[in-house]
């Protein structure tokens, strides 16, 4: 049984890993739409790109929640009670987002589409932050006792080393979601996002490396698991790297995928990091949350496995599908859908 606790514990990692990767670009071009565009137009353009991607990619969020429910429901119970009110605000700003998309088109009224443009703002700018304040806080340690019960104040969830987390998670989704512009539009609009992203990409790497330095200094990120994390860390930087050596040739598509591959490894860091646990506990670490006391039994564990082997295939394929389908740039000169 433990190695099903392993296994799903890997799973769970890759779906959320999976989920930034894919939803991070979707935040990152929903942020850019107040720095980029010039007019209404370019805005339309710039949500099209994402338009037939966004709930697709939300589902890996699903996915990823409703197998932690299923395979660890005393961390989905823990988690989900004691970030009630992030959690809540990550929902209502995912919500908000997706009624923008539909919405701000459906009435040709100035006032009634700028509404809806901040909406898609704060619904893109919000849930990076506060998933980095969670996923942070969460590795740091919250006051959590022996029967599993979490009793955080508002310090506990927002406090220096969490803010820099989420800093980084919005700010890594920022710099993905440039280059998704760059790779699906044309012109003015995608030379401008190759500008800015060059103009941020040093100051979204000095967050990082201040992300890091402080996990260093405030957790066992770099002790615990030393000879995965150091690795791990050592191709963030590449990763950063190459997406400036990318960038400085236009190759976009090589940049898109370090970007990505810089903001997933950020992610797998915290899971890493956190394995064999699921949450650390603050008071005392015998009180800490494992794959092993957390965890569904051994019968549900093994029908989940036989599950998810069986569909996962036929779901990612329809997904990669979708992108192929899909991979058009837009242009305003065509008709949009958003």
């Amino acid at each position: 049984m433990g190695s099903l606790h392993d296994l799903w514990f890997i799973l769970v990692s890759v779906l959320f890993v999976g989920f930034f990767f894919l939803e991070g670009f979707d935040f990152g071009v929903g942020i850019s739409t107040r720095f980029l565009c010039h007019n209404e137009l370019e805005r339309r353009v710039l949500i099209n790109t994402i338009g037939p991607f966004w709930d697709a990619n939300e589902v890996w969020l699903l996915t990823g929640t409703g197998a932690i429910f299923a395979a660890f429901p005393n961390w989905y119970a823990t988690m989900l009670s004691g970030y009630y009110i992030p959690f809540i605000i990550i929902l209502l700003a995912l919500m908000g987002r997706g009624v923008a998309f539909e919405f701000r088109g459906k009435v040709n009224n100035l006032k009634w589409v700028k509404t809806w443009d901040w909406v898609v703002f704060f619904g893109s700018l919000i849930p990076p932050f506060v998933f980095g304040l969670i996923f942070t806080s969460m590795f740091r340690g919250m006051p959590i006792d022996g029967h599993m019960n979490m009793h955080a104040g508002f310090s506990d969830i927002v406090n220096v080393y969490s803010v820099l987390g989420g800093a980084a998670v919005t700010l890594l989704s920022f710099l993905h979601g440039l280059m998704f512009v760059t790779l699906r539009t044309i012109g003015d609009l995608q030379e401008r996002a190759r500008k800015m992203a060059k103009r941020v990409i040093g100051v979204i790497f000095l967050v990082v490396l201040a992300f890091f330095a402080m996990s260093a200094y405030d957790t066992d990120m770099f002790t615990r698991r030393a000879n995965i994390t150091i690795p791990v860390f050592v191709l963030i930087v590449i990763c950063n790297l190459l997406a400036v050596l990318f960038m400085s040739k236009k190759k976009d598509g090589w940049a898109f995928g370090m970007t990505g591959a810089g903001l997933a490894l950020t992610v797998a860091m915290i899971f890493i990091s956190l394995f064999p646990r699921v949450m650390v506990s603050s008071l005392k670490s015998a009180y800490d949350l494992t794959v092993a006391n957390a965890s569904s039994g051994d019968y549900s564990l093994k029908v989940m496995t036989i599950a998810a082997l069986t569909l996962l295939p036929f779901v990612i394929g329809s997904q990669i599908w979708s992108y192929y389908v899909f991979r058009k740039r837009v242009s305003h000169k065509e008709p949009m859908t958003y």
